[in-house]
């Protein structure tokens, strides 16, 4: 069994269509009060947010590293 990296219980992942949901071993969605601040605190980025030479900096980056490999 896996256990929440925030509480430490131990839970089990499942599909729920495409995205995988942690389930305690009661049968219910894995919702702890660590966790909902984790995903609180994630900053979201609009394309529009960022300026050309940024994108374009970020596209350069990534081709660069595709050749590599």
């Amino acid at each position: 069994m896996a256990r929440c990296k925030y509480c430490q219980k131990e839970i089990t992942w499942m599909k729920d269509g495409r995205k995988n949901v942690p389930v305690e071993g009661d049968g219910g969605i894995h919702r702890c009060e660590q966790m909902e601040k984790m995903r609180s605190s994630f900053k979201k980025l609009e394309p529009t947010s960022l300026s050309p030479e940024e994108i374009a900096k970020y596209e350069k980056a990534m081709n660069e590293k595709n050749k590599k490999k």
